[in-house]
């Protein structure tokens, strides 16, 4: 994908904000309908089926039809192939969407007929949007030919966004052999193998005490108020600041282990069941969990997951999951472990051989010493290095 601030004019932004809805809608009755139906009562009804039903509908609801099929029609796709696939084991079910939250709707079609994208400026595009005509976009690069299917969406923070469905190229690989380890943290984002540690740039400490003045100001407020609005929205603003500084420090991170190593390895990590959440049941509750929500959090604002994807598209083929079974107890130096290697969060110190070194940094090359032995096959050779574990054999010399 890529994404462009989307700048629409008050007017525009009325008629994005209907197509928002008119999505939403027939998304919310597509989730309504699937939940309905029971074997007993019969399979529930397929993409061809609602397209008629909607046909229906907009012909008994002006305010319906006064939308945009394309847009509406595109969101039963969507739930179609979002049913598909949960059904496939890949994703959740499909839930509702909640206005406020959930505001955007997709294009599909052949560019220059349902859709057109031309550039006005240096620094300005305009994106051509059914019923809403052209609106403007900063444009920061240019939008590649192939793309077909363009997203319009407004986050929390009242800021549109159009993103271009565009596959980019993969980052060409430096080809010198080299592999990297990357141990993910709290205290540390991101520690590398070679020794450099990085962090993903959050709030200053001016942001996160006007952030808690916020909250309390929220706490306070009347549920429905214009004052509770107003506070909301500058929460969001913040929110989205501290994400647009952890979106870009991922882009630029898997960028550059991607262009400078071969083989990059990370610990197997099931980020999300890492952070589930440890409330428990009312019969069964948990416990820690005001710890367990304070780590979740600084899971999630750390970026693991999407670091992960991201060298995924960016390196195909390079990246190598490990085992993070006791990299951090392992002396990278001696390859003792033990529990007491760790003295703390930052330091570690083999009991046996007297080894220290960064906590992480130690991890971190044990994961990628882990990944060389496995990139290096019994009777082949890896990206790392040439075997040196294969067995001598006789030479046949013709009879």
């Amino acid at each position: 994908m890529s994404r462009y601030r989307l700048c629409p004019t008050s007017a525009q932004e009325a008629l994005l904000l209907e197509h928002c809805g008119h999505a939403r809608f027939v998304w919310n009755l597509a989730v309504e309908q699937q939940a309905w139906w029971t074997p007993r009562r019969g399979p529930a009804p397929g993409y061809v089926a609602q397209a008629r039903q909607l046909t229906e509908a907009r012909a008994a609801n002006p305010w319906l039809a006064a939308g945009s099929q394309t847009v509406q029609q595109q969101a039963l796709k969507d739930f179609a192939q979002a049913m598909a696939n949960f059904f496939a084991g890949t994703h959740r079910r499909p839930t509702w969407r909640k206005a406020g939250v959930h505001e955007g709707f997709r294009i599909v079609g052949a560019r220059g007929r349902a859709w057109d994208v031309r550039r006005l400026s240096r620094r300005t595009g305009a994106v051509r949007v059914p019923k809403v005509g052209w609106v403007r976009f900063r444009w920061s690069r240019p939008v590649r030919p192939e793309v077909k299917s363009f997203r319009v969406r407004r986050d929390r923070a009242g800021r549109w966004h159009v993103a271009f469905a565009a596959v980019p190229p993969p980052v060409p690989g430096p080809g010198n052999g080299e592999a990297v380890g990357v141990d993910r943290g709290v205290a540390v984002s991101a520690a590398l193998s070679t020794g450099e540690t990085s962090t993903v740039p959050g709030l200053t400490p001016g942001e996160k005490v006007r952030l808690e003045r916020l909250l309390r100001r929220l706490a306070r407020a009347r549920r429905g108020s214009n004052r509770r609005a107003r506070v909301k929205a500058a929460i969001a603003r913040l929110k989205a600041r501290e994400a647009d500084r952890r979106k870009d420090w991922v882009e630029k991170t898997s960028t550059d282990l991607a262009r400078r190593f071969d083989v990059i390895a990370v610990e197997d990590l099931n980020v999300r069941a890492m952070t589930r959440s440890a409330k428990g049941t009312v019969d069964a509750p948990g416990t820690n969990v005001r710890a367990k929500t304070g780590l979740n959090r600084s899971i999630l604002a750390n970026g693991w997951g999407r670091l992960v994807t991201r060298l995924e598209h960016k390196a195909p083929g390079r990246l190598v999951r490990v085992d993070p079974a006791y990299t951090s107890q392992t002396c990278h130096a001696c390859g003792h472990r033990a529990r007491d290697n760790r003295e703390s969060q930052a330091v570690f110190r083999c009991v046996a051989c007297g080894h220290r070194d960064n906590a992480d940094v130690n991890a971190a090359r044990n994961i990628r010493d882990t990944a060389v032995g496995r990139t290096v096959a019994a009777r082949g050779g890896g990206a790392v290095a040439r075997p040196v574990n294969r067995e001598p054999h006789p030479v046949l010399l013709p009879a």
